[in-house]
């Protein structure tokens, strides 16, 4: 196949016309849909509305609740601890807080705890790979906050409202919203490096369905520049982390309260008991479950494994009959496909087009809407096909440098110029090619603004969390929230475990759950948390077990 600059011969032809209404397109955008516009665009092509993507849960507490099948999969499915293997009397671990994964929230929950006056090594961080592996440090585009006087709080609260179709819980959102100047100034003492203009103030974006440039960022690697600052504070302190053991199951007391959890350590092949006065789950999100079958941007540990957890102990869950799929993931090369292109991208002024140069929506409609119109354009033969059969929509990058000046695109997307140029392709001079991606869940366990679930004794903060965005969430409120609510997290455990005793440990629980499974008559292999996602295919299973 010929190439030209990266792309195959036959997409130069497109990008050639993408590049002759060029200068037209950028003084001639889309309008943003009216409010019966986007749901009638949502109901014809967003997966949340298509038919057969959700089934009734049969189980739990949440018996008959509506969510999504690869979530009820997990939750109908035996323990993947066998509790015979595990002796409770066999402490390896006490703590007065127990902190489940080693993302934002929970290095954010341990500094606060620590804070609070926890001693350090009175805390613990267990996490399934290592310290810092999570979507936090994955995330690109920016941390919003209603900092300037054009802005305020209560416009921020508006905007994750109205972008999460009034279904939020509204004193979550009060709280992401009124903390969120709080911790943009916690970063700074910090020293996280926010960009910032020749006069020292903070440079603030747009992003889709909001009304203010309230969006600060570090470049294109803003989750990693925040995730590296706050996990030099937590190494600073030497506060415990326990890697490559991920919690296979919480413990309750004879109380009912959850008062710690299993671990298995993947490099040794053993279990460890941890008892905890309050246990906060700070797992993250579901991507690798590739729900629907999109692709993702999620870390190789996004496996739900918190949900599973929390409702074998009787957690409920909400809002997980949807989930947010991000408009820009990569199409193409085959090697980047559903790696995020950040929404900066847009923000700085790049216009999605069609296979014959047209816009087609309003650049910044919330991600749903966005990704509802990039699939409908695709299924309507106006998007581009690559080679490995998958499609995608332009997003006409060198657009920001006509708009902006020239070099804006390699100082403020140092991340993404890299990223294509591997393959050859210059997004300074050409669009890139994209098409929605699984990119958060968007509900999870439910909390009230302590971070309190139903269950004494666990919280949970972060994207494990369900009721702070509804049914849609906005850009630059997912790094927000890991903070807001892993501080509140940090500071309301270390309240409670001043007046917590815990009993007799028991897993009693996951024997009872799994007497309930076997009733459904499911599958017996079918066994959760699942730990890692399963790539390796009919023939290289097959491959494994000839070697053994």
């Amino acid at each position: 196949m010929k190439m030209i600059e990266g792309y195959p011969e036959y997409m130069y032809e497109s990008i050639k016309l993408v590049e002759a209404k060029r200068h037209e397109n950028i003084s001639r955008q889309v309008k943003p849909m009216s409010l019966e516009e986007r749901e009638r665009i949502l109901k014809r092509f967003h997966p949340d509305y298509m038919e057969g993507t959700k089934r009734e849960v049969r189980i739990g507490i949440d018996k008959g609740k509506l969510m999504y099948n690869g979530i009820v999969d997990l939750l109908e499915s035996r323990s993947a601890l066998d509790t015979k293997e595990i002796d409770l009397t066999r402490i390896d671990f006490d703590v007065d807080i127990l902190i489940i994964g080693g993302g934002g929230a929970g290095t954010v929950a341990a500094l606060f705890a620590n804070d609070s006056g926890v001693p350090r090594d009175r805390i613990l961080i267990v996490t399934k790979l290592r310290h810092g592996d999570a979507n936090s440090m994955m995330a690109q585009g920016g941390i919003q906050a209603a900092d300037r006087p054009e802005d305020s709080p209560v416009i921020h609260y508006l905007d994750i409202y109205g972008g999460g179709h009034f279904t939020n819980k509204p004193e979550l959102v009060r709280a992401l919203a009124m903390d969120a100047p709080l911790i943009i100034k916690w970063h700074e003492e910090l020293g996280v490096m926010y960009d910032r203009d020749d006069e020292g103030e903070f440079l603030e974006l747009s992003g889709g369905g909001t009304s203010r440039n309230r969006m600060h960022s570090a470049k294109d690697y803003t989750g990693m520049e925040i995730m590296r600052t706050i996990r030099d504070e937590a190494r600073n302190r030497e506060i415990p982390v326990l890697e490559f053991c991920p919690v296979v199951e919480l413990l309750l007391d004879d109380s009912g309260a959850v008062s710690g959890a299993v671990a298995f350590n993947i490099e040794t092949g053993e279990y460890h008991v941890i008892r905890a006065k309050a246990t906060i789950l700070a797992t993250g999100g579901s991507g690798r479950l590739h729900l629907c079958d999109y692709p993702t941007t999620n870390h190789y540990g996004a496996t739900g494994d918190g949900l599973v957890m929390a409702y074998h102990v009787g957690a409920n869950l909400v809002d997980l009959d949807t989930i947010q799929i991000h408009p820009t993931g990569d199409a193409y090369p085959d090697a980047v496909i559903g790696i995020l292109t950040t929404e900066k991208v847009r923000g700085l002024g790049a216009i999605p087009v069609n296979k014959n140069g047209d816009p087609f929506v309003f650049p910044l409609e919330p991600r749903d809407v966005e990704s509802a119109a990039f699939i409908r354009e695709c299924r309507e033969g106006r998007g581009i096909v690559t080679p490995s059969g998958m499609p995608g929509v332009w997003l006409d990058t060198p657009m920001i440098d006509i708009i902006h000046g020239e070099g804006t695109i390699e100082k403020k997307l140092a991340g993404e110029v890299r990223r294509f140029r591997r393959f050859g392709i210059n997004i300074v001079k050409l669009p890139i090619l994209v098409y929605p991606t699984l990119h958060y869940q968007n509900g999870g366990v439910e909390i009230n603004a302590r971070t309190e679930t139903r269950v004494p004794g666990l919280f949970a903060a972060g994207e494990v969390s369900g009721g702070v965005h509804g049914k849609n969430r906005l850009m630059g409120n997912s790094l927000l929230d890991f903070n807001v609510f892993g501080r509140r997290a940090g500071i309301y455990a270390a309240e409670y475990v001043k007046k917590r005793t815990v009993g007799k440990l028991t897993l009693r629980h996951i024997e009872e759950y799994n007497r309930a499974v076997e009733a459904l008559g499911v599958p017996p292999e079918r066994k959760a948390p699942i730990i890692l996602p399963e790539y390796r295919g009919k023939e290289a299973m097959a491959r494994a077990l000839d070697i053994l």
